[in-house]
């Protein structure tokens, strides 16, 4: 069957705006506003510095247009190949828009540039534009310039000009935050720049922003140094006179850049918002006064990741325009597909072949399922209510405005991955304490690896996983480290009768232990690292990735962990206090990078480890065997036994644990992969968008790993 659509009226106001338009085309009034455009770039890496477009009816909710793509082509616009830092502003005259931006390639010039480019438009749409290489064009006044950074536009209404201000940095610095103004046809600057601030304590100062609110002018700007953070200052001229104020305005303590003010439509209330860099987020503040701002992140969203831009007030015709030019139909038109049953993460939209998978949990009943998808607001559908997919796929069809697209969706129960969202390092035991399994895994979705908590999961079958909860929380339960919460493992012990968890875990690139009387916690750190420092004669490398293990022959424990070396501590009885003068430093073969697990069956000691990067997609997992905990080292002639597996768009497949169904010779690999289907598209931030999977592992006759074979979907029975 086919399901005809609708058309979503949502941005249409179409003849009021139209009016509106003629109007203003007569000089008679001023455009009437009902959207907000928000232009950004995304990022550092090869096409990510380029100007995008999203747009917003509330200034809440912004989404993204043209698939996430660039609406200008950064290499034949820029010098560099890189357009960073947009910023549009209206003219005076209501319909000419003015975009400067920074001139930089990061992959090429890293932070050192030296040109800005000037765009006009009459639409949003279609740009001219001009390059302006400072030290090239002022040799004798700033030719030692090195960065030009972050152009703005100003109208000044006393000169009737338009004034651009950016902030740049010589030989002698600091980065000081100058002005001039631009020629009648916005191609290039009549003046020669002069500083409008510079910070009295002699710090760098970025990204300004001005705002012109109750007869002064507001310069927010970023301290770059001296604690860093958004600043103001404040004058009654536009370009001179700023006393910068006391305290910071930015209501984070996370690195912050790029502070962007906005006006709310048809309100009192002025938007503060700004670029938390290092993590991966976009802070919006409110404010009615430019001095008191409140978080508003909750009342955010976005299905894009932007960096650094700004966001103007449009009307209806200029959105309707917009989206007639890339209001794209397509994966970008799905924002979210909301069943509890769905593995959501792992949707799969396919524009290539018009198909839509739907991975959902084993027990999910598809004979009557209702997918529950929300578009973008420009995008409708009748397709709605629960549908009947046990007999094949079903059409859907989107439309927007006079154009319309149908995918076919199919459903497919799998089980992997087995934790909903993201998550990675995964740890995994078998508690004799409640005879459940209980997987420990990093949080994960974090821009740059910046988490700083612990879950953990409980299941009585691998197959089935009920989130417990956060157990261990690095800025509430931590006092000495806050940051880079990461790879865990866990064991447990039976001490005086009684059972005892023992949770060792990465951050701030060393290595802690906490202590449950629960395998769901609430952990107690231990007070300080048990891994704080590179042992005597490493000199690479990292404190991180911990694996416990107990040896059956013994009894004694040991914490292996590392980053370029495979280091070992035997413990103390105490479980957390290693024995000093114990450390031997493992050598696997060259092939060793980080994340260590050991396990012991049928009287040969395993030793499994991660090469490659766990941002690359040949991250993979190795093995070795030994006669003893501490070494030596054998290795294998074939000892890769975990891989990616494009045909199925597995890749990434490493830092593993391993478990043994109790009584059994039932062994699975419990490891992480990027995001299926995305990741591979994700450049580096694949490697931390990662997913838990299990797999069945099996041995040869002679104890040799056969080679794992990933699985989409992943296990179903365990005895």
């Amino acid at each position: 069957m086919k399901i005809k659509i609708k058309i979503n009226r949502h941005f249409k106001h179409l003849s009021a705006a139209l009016l509106a338009l003629c109007l203003l085309g007569c000089g008679s009034a001023k455009p009437e506003y009902k959207n907000y455009l928000f232009s950004y770039f995304t990022g550092n890496g090869p096409g990510e510095e380029a100007i995008r477009y999203a747009i917003s009816s509330d200034g809440f909710n912004y989404y993204a247009l043209n698939n996430n793509e660039a609406i200008l082509d950064s290499k034949t616009v820029s010098t560099s190949g890189g357009l960073r830092d947009p910023h549009i502003l209206r003219a005076n005259d209501g319909k000419t828009f003015y975009m400067v931006a920074t001139d930089l390639y990061v992959p090429e010039q890293g932070w050192n540039n030296f040109a800005m480019v000037l765009m006009k438009s009459t639409d949003l749409i279609n740009w001219t534009s001009s390059k302006i290489n400072i030290p090239e064009t002022y040799p004798d006044e700033f030719g030692d310039v090195k960065r030009v950074w972050a152009p703005q536009t100003f109208y000044d209404e006393k000169t009737d000009k338009y004034m651009i201000y950016w902030s740049m940095l010589g030989d002698k610095g600091p980065d000081i935050i100058y002005y001039a103004y631009a020629n009648k046809d916005f191609t290039a600057l009549e003046t020669v720049p002069k500083q409008l601030f510079f910070s009295p304590a002699n710090s760098a100062c970025i990204d300004g922003d001005i705002v012109y609110y109750e007869g002064k002018y507001h310069l927010f700007f970023k301290n770059e140094s001296h604690g860093g953070g958004i600043k103001k200052a404040v004058s009654d001229k536009l370009t001179e006179g700023y006393e910068q104020q006391e305290g910071f305005y930015d209501q984070t303590d996370a690195a912050v850049e790029g502070a962007g003010t906005f006006k709310l439509i048809n309100s009192d209330e002025y938007i503060l918002m700004y670029d938390m860099y290092t993590s991966g987020k976009y802070q919006f503040t409110k404010s009615t006064d430019l001095e008191n701002f409140s978080v508003v992140d909750d009342e955010i969203t976005m299905n894009f990741h932007p960096r650094h831009g700004c966001v103007i007030p449009i009307t209806q015709s200029e959105t309707d325009a917009l989206l007639s030019k890339w209001g794209t139909l397509d994966k970008a038109s799905f924002l979210s597909f909301n069943n509890e049953n769905i593995k959501k993460i792992n949707v799969d939209v396919n524009d290539e072949e018009n198909t839509i998978t739907i991975p959902v949990n084993l027990n999910t009943d598809v004979s009557n399922l209702d997918i529950d998808f929300k578009t973008v607001p420009w995008v409708s559908s009748t397709f709605s209510g629960a549908k009947d997919f046990s007999k094949g796929s079903l059409p859907l069809t989107i439309s927007s405005g006079d154009k319309e697209k149908t995918y076919q969706v199919s459903v497919e129960k799998v089980n992997n991955p087995v934790l909903n969202g993201f998550y990675a390092d995964p740890e995994i035991i078998y508690s004799k304490k409640d005879k459940k399994y209980y997987l420990y895994p990093t949080s994960d979705g974090f821009h740059g690896w910046s988490g700083t908590y612990f879950e953990t999961f409980s299941s009585p079958d691998l197959v089935n996983w009920t989130p417990e909860g956060k157990i261990l929380d690095l800025l509430t339960d931590v006092s000495w480290a806050d940051r880079n919460a990461w790879a865990p493992c866990a064991i447990e012990k039976e001490v005086n009768g009684e059972y005892k968890y023992y949770y060792y875990f990465t951050a701030a690139q060393k290595i802690g232990v906490a202590v449950a009387d629960n395998p769901t916690g609430p952990f107690v750190d231990s007070g300080k690292p048990i891994i704080g420092k590179k042992p005597e004669g490493i000199n690479r490398g990292q404190e991180i990735d911990p694996d416990i293990f107990t040896d059956p022959k013994t009894g004694k424990s040991y914490l292996y962990w590392g980053n370029g070396y495979m280091g070992v501590y035997e413990l103390n009885n105490d479980m957390v206090t290693v024995k000093e003068d114990s450390f031997k430093r493992l050598r696997p073969d060259h092939t060793f990078r980080e994340g260590t697990e050991v396990f012991y069956r049928n009287g040969t000691y395993y030793f499994l480890w991660s090469e490659d990067d766990t941002r690359s997609p040949n991250y993979r997992v190795r093995y070795a065997t030994s006669n003893s905990p501490t070494g030596p080292l054998n290795i294998p002639e074939n000892n890769l036994i975990l891989e990616k597996k494009p045909e199925l768009g597995i890749y990434g497949t490493g830092h593993n644990s391993v478990i043994q169904v109790p009584n059994t010779d039932e062994w699975y690999i419990v490891y992480h992969r990027f995001n299926r289907p995305k990741g591979i598209t994700m450049g580096g931030d694949a490697g931390f968008h990662r997913e838990v999977c299990i797999d069945k592992m099996e041995f040869n006759e002679d104890g040799s790993i056969k080679p794992v074979t990933p699985t989409v979907s992943g296990i179903t029975i365990t005895k």
